[in-house]
């Protein structure tokens, strides 16, 4: 399978209190997400709370990955930093440890111009030499890739895909048109927001960013197949099984969402990176809740 296409899960970082990693616990989500066979691994995305890590922790994470799953599943990493000289770091380290692609987004203090986003990576992706996916991710960033800027960017070398928020007024179709018209052959565009993933495959994305494939391969696997099949009916009913989840997704935003159902299936009782604070306890019924449905897909 191509790189940057299909199901990508994003695992959790775990991390004690004093915010260092917990090697176990990470390999025993990414053993998971390896034996349902999904394409690839996000390492240390927004779900794996990478600007929370300070760079030792994020190298330490990923040597932990690539000693669990390399050679069995592709491992994408993220290399988001403040600075360019620190972002050029993490790529050359994840191209030494084995990594196999690389998903880079603008962080910033200081709101960002195109013209410097452009020169940003520009100097990473060289920096890497691994294929780079490009992530806009407005809602945390807040930097919004225009489509003249992401074919731009398209141009330069090793830069491969682009990961998509979804787009406001839903045309998934419409904004895939203009982006492929604008793009170079073989350019990938996919798309992340796990509750318009199914909306988002149909239309023809190429690649579901997923953040509850990091816990829940198995039914994102699901809906990611049935879409594959041509089985439209089939994806709507997944993602209705799916939709209790979505809505807390939607109210409480995914990461915190996740932590709970960590906790829930029993991997470990560990917090978010403050000052994040985890949900309440009636809140974390809900998420109990939710998952019953999904766990038809479990075995």
């Amino acid at each position: 399978m191509t790189l940057f296409t299909g199901l990508s899960a994003f695992p959790l970082t775990p991390i004690d209190d004093s915010g260092k990693l917990k090697p176990e616990l990470l390999q025993r989500f990414l053993e998971r997400i390896v034996s349902a066979g999904v394409d690839s691994i996000g390492l240390l995305g927004s779900t794996g709370g990478y600007a929370y890590l300070t760079v030792e922790e994020r190298e330490r994470t990923l040597r932990a990955a690539v000693e669990s799953v390399a050679g069995r599943t592709p491992l994408i990493v993220g290399i988001g930093a403040l600075t360019t000289d620190v972002a050029e770091e993490l790529a050359r380290d994840a191209q030494k440890a084995g990594a196999d692609g690389l998903l880079l987004a603008p962080m910033s203090y200081q709101p960002l111009t195109e013209e410097e986003v452009f020169r940003h990576f520009e100097s990473v992706a060289a920096a890497g030499g691994l294929p780079l996916c490009i992530y806009n991710n407005p809602g945390t960033t807040k930097f919004t890739f225009s489509l003249n800027l992401i074919a731009r960017l398209a141009k330069l070398p090793n830069v491969t895909a682009v990961k998509m928020p979804l787009p406001a007024d839903g045309d998934y179709a419409g904004e895939m048109q203009r982006l492929r018209a604008m793009t170079p052959e073989g350019f990938v565009i996919g798309y992340s927001g796990d509750w318009g993933a199914k909306d988002s495959l149909l239309a023809g994305g190429t690649c579901w960013y997923s953040v509850i494939a990091g816990l829940l391969p198995e039914p994102a696997l699901a809906l990611t197949r049935a879409v594959r099949t041509g089985n439209a009916t089939e994806a709507e009913r997944i993602d209705m099984t799916f939709a209790p989840l979505w809505a807390l997704f939607r109210e409480f935003g995914s990461f915190r969402v996740m932590f709970a159902i960590a906790e829930t299936l029993g991997f470990a009782t560990f917090t978010p990176p403050r000052p994040i604070l985890a949900l309440q306890p009636a809140d974390r019924e809900r998420v109990e809740t939710a998952l019953r449905p999904l766990m038809q897909f479990t075995g």
